[in-house]
């Protein structure tokens, strides 16, 4: 029973590495090269690499290792590279058509 569980559990784990690391390949072929350049990060064709070999591993080779040198990848690419690529190409939330001049709260008036 417990065996079962386990294996359960495991099953699971695996596939929500797999899952992240093909949201991953996808994002990261979604973004353009020049954002990359522009974030300061790896290329894209790095990026696209790193991540198919990701997949690859998740789907073809049970080794745990392996898998979780994919998984850091993976956290490095939704940590550090999205957000950076996200703000190079202006795809934050909320802030669309705001003045250079906004703030955080709000537009800067220069405190009139």
């Amino acid at each position: 029973m417990l065996m079962t569980a386990f294996g359960g559990l495991m099953w699971l784990i695996f596939t929500a590495m797999l899952v992240l690391a093909v949201v991953a390949l996808v994002m990261a072929a979604v973004a353009r090269e020049d954002a990359y350049r522009a974030a300061e990060k790896q290329n894209k064709m790095f990026w696209l690499i790193i991540l198919g070999i990701t997949v690859a591993v998740n789907l073809l080779v049970p080794m745990l290792f392996l898998q979780i040198a994919g998984l850091i990848a993976t956290i490095v690419f939704f940590v550090d590279v999205r957000p950076a690529l996200r703000q190079v190409s202006g795809g934050g939330r909320g802030r669309r058509g705001g003045s250079s001049s906004d703030g955080p709260y709000g537009p800067y008036n220069g405190g009139r």
